[in-house]
């Protein structure tokens, strides 16, 4: 390679490597205008608005401008819909563990849903088991798609999967528990690509769960309650999309 090649890599690799610090003080800067957590109630943003789901609807086309725009206001996907599970289905431990860092923006999250061997458009086929063995939850399946998960920040997955596969009820048989990243049995696969373009290394991976452990006060809401926890989740998440 010619000296100006090697300059030039070594120029760009700081360049490219220095976002994470604009962002930083992006972040900064947002919080200063009161552009935080719009998408909560008023006491957990820095404007003190209560804003309705339409008046949000509108500041959301705004910040989508920007890839930046959403991360840079902490109302970026799937964070923002994670941060309001834990906010209306949470226990104090949940919200203190997950909660209030994400509010602060010190972690990132993922939502485990979509998995590859089922049509996951209608979420009852999803059949990650996780199974209840003395005071722990083990996990196994696949999922893919699943944003965030390469974003080196992530330290939270929230995964849906069966709890009861007998129940008569279809919509009682699922549940979501918390998997914190870096959990044995746990991986994150290859990046996806959508139309060629490929998101590595932040972007919609494959992960699997191989005999996951967690604790039993790991689960949300409750055994059996995953639809009441998706669709609180993902309802008002497609109107507040930012990207």
């Amino acid at each position: 390679m010619s000296p100006e090649f090697t300059r030039l890599r070594k120029v760009l690799a700081d360049f490219v490597e220095k976002e994470p610090e604009i962002i930083e003080k992006l972040k900064k800067r947002a919080r200063s205008l009161g552009l935080w957590n719009l998408f909560l109630p008023k006491q957990y943003t820095k404007s003190g608005a209560q804003l309705t789901t339409y008046e949000y609807g509108m500041l959301s086309e705004i910040m989508g401008r920007s890839i930046l725009g959403p991360v840079a206001t902490n109302c970026a996907a799937p964070d923002t819909g994670n941060m309001e599970v834990l906010l209306h289905y949470g226990t104090e431990e949940q919200k203190n563990k997950w909660l209030y860092p994400l509010l602060d923006s010190k972690i990132r999250s993922a939502f485990a849903m979509t998995e590859p061997a089922v049509a996951s458009s209608d979420a009852t086929n999803i059949n990650t088991h996780i199974r209840k063995v003395g005071n722990e939850w083990v996990i196994n399946g696949e999922k893919w798609w699943i944003s965030n998960a390469g974003h080196p920040d992530c330290k939270v997955f929230f995964v849906l999967g069966v709890t009861s596969p007998d129940h008569p009820d279809i919509h009682r048989r699922h549940s979501v528990v918390i998997v914190p990243a870096g959990t044995p049995g746990f991986t994150i696969g290859r990046p996806m690509t959508i139309y060629g373009y490929d998101d590595a290394p932040h972007g919609h991976c494959e992960v699997s769960f191989k005999d996951v452990r967690v604790p039993l006060e790991n689960i949300i809401l409750g055994e059996g309650r995953g639809f009441e926890v998706i669709q609180g989740r993902l309802g008002p998440g497609k109107l507040k999309h930012t990207k």
